[in-house]
């Protein structure tokens, strides 16, 4: 398949709104992680996220949509009006029927639906909005988009925990290569900081407990390391052929120029511990775009924080990167503001398009003695390095797994 163009990026995140706030904050390596303080979260075992605070003073949104959609709608939102700013596009210029939307997520909007129950056991049922049944479902935010712009051409939502975006976007990708649209807004979005939510995510068994340190909780790869903290937030970008680019007179952000997928089929929740299919991702990935692994320069890594998951993607990167293991630049960006599950792929993606603008790694923090050595672990600050090709990993539970390669 060819390359698809990047040509605009909105990001919500803990890190910042828009893509020079949450930039500024990444490459100064600074933690966004705290106390939970929107509910009493005190009888979790995990009680620190990410948080995004105040979303409406970034938001155009009427109060009246507002109070029909969950904050991960609103998120979306947000973030495709950024994406469409940052690719110098005017919605109503384009044929609607050729506009998708592709976005990934892995849990639905839980803190409309919480909200709305609760209001059914203590009023019953005329005290449950009637927006209830198309706030909270996953499929929402695409909805609530497509709603917003007029889109109608062909669109997916994914739902693959934390592997959604990820996979979100190389569907994109594929679909645009068919020449079946003129361009897609792709990514994903999550909002898990609510109490069932995070009950569903302690459930899991893969959050830190280490609330008493919440900017240290989360280091992935580290010997210390007892899970990830989750995060809030939205990832979106433009994704169009080289050729509408250039006919639009605009400079690509990046390129798309390789995806591929494969399921470890091994426990409904864990990954397989050798790392054999993820290993087999990265190689079709490659193949995919045309290259080979000595030409990557630069890997952002899934780092869930746990034994298993972390110690079966190095061995994964191992197998496949052989002696140049120890030479490439690797990390996890999203050690500075949680992981945000179904939105965490094209989150690392545009973090690492911004890398690759600003010949900057930025750090896995955290990270102060790893558990596995021999690799080329970007820590305790940015590292100077030019980026040309590099290498996304996104992994989901049941041991999905999902590589997307991109290009500067």
């Amino acid at each position: 398949m060819d390359k698809i163009a990047v040509t605009g990026i909105g990001i919500v995140s803990p890190s910042g709104i828009n893509k020079r706030q949450f930039w500024a904050n990444i490459k100064a390596g600074r933690s966004f992680v705290k106390e939970i303080t929107r509910f009493d979260a005190s009888k979790y075992p995990s009680r620190i996220a990410g948080q995004i605070d105040e979303l409406n003073k970034y938001s155009n949104i009427s109060e009246r949509l507002l109070k029909k959609i969950d904050a991960f709608s609103h998120m979306a939102l947000i973030a495709s009006e950024l994406a469409l700013q940052d690719a110098g596009i005017d919605i109503k210029n384009e044929d609607p029927n050729l506009v998708g939307i592709f976005l990934g997520n892995a849990i639905g909007g839980w803190l409309y639906a919480e909200t709305e129950l609760r209001d059914l056991y203590i009023e019953g049922r005329e005290g449950v909005s009637p927006y209830m049944a198309s706030a909270w479902f996953p499929a929402a935010p695409q909805g609530q988009v497509s709603i917003y712009y007029g889109i109608k051409g062909f669109s997916k939502t994914v739902v693959a925990d934390r592997a959604s975006s990820l996979m979100a976007l190389g569907y994109a990708r594929k679909v645009l290569n068919k020449n079946k649209l003129n361009m897609i807004l792709s990514g994903g979005m999550e909002a898990p900081v609510t109490p069932y939510a995070l009950l569903c995510c302690s459930t899991y068994g893969a959050l830190s407990k280490n609330n008493a340190r919440p900017q240290e909780a989360y280091r992935p790869f580290d010997k210390k390391r007892d899970g990830c903290v989750i995060g809030e937030g939205a990832g979106i970008v433009v994704m169009e052929s080289i050729a509408r680019a250039a006919k639009r007179g605009v400079k690509p952000l990046a390129y798309i120029s390789g995806y591929a997928a494969t399921c470890d089929g091994l426990d409904r929740i864990n990954c397989a511990s050798d790392g054999k299919e993820l290993a087999r991702a990265i190689t079709l990935a490659l193949a995919d775009a045309k290259t080979n692994a000595g030409e990557i320069d630069y890997i952002s890594l899934d780092g869930l924080a746990l034994d298993l998951w972390d110690n079966s993607e190095l061995s994964a990167i191992k197998s496949i990167f052989k002696e140049r293991a120890k030479d490439i630049p690797l990390s996890c960006p999203k050690s500075m503001f949680g992981n945000l599950l179904g939105a965490s792929g094209v989150v690392d993606m545009i973090t690492t398009i911004l890398a690759m603008e600003n010949n900057l790694i930025p750090v896995t923090l955290n990270l102060e003695e790893p558990s596995v050595k021999g690799f080329n672990y970007v820590t305790k600050e940015a590292k100077e390095h030019k980026i040309n090709k590099a290498l996304v990993i996104s992994r989901g539970r049941g041991g999905i797994n999902s590589v997307l390669v991109v290009e500067k």
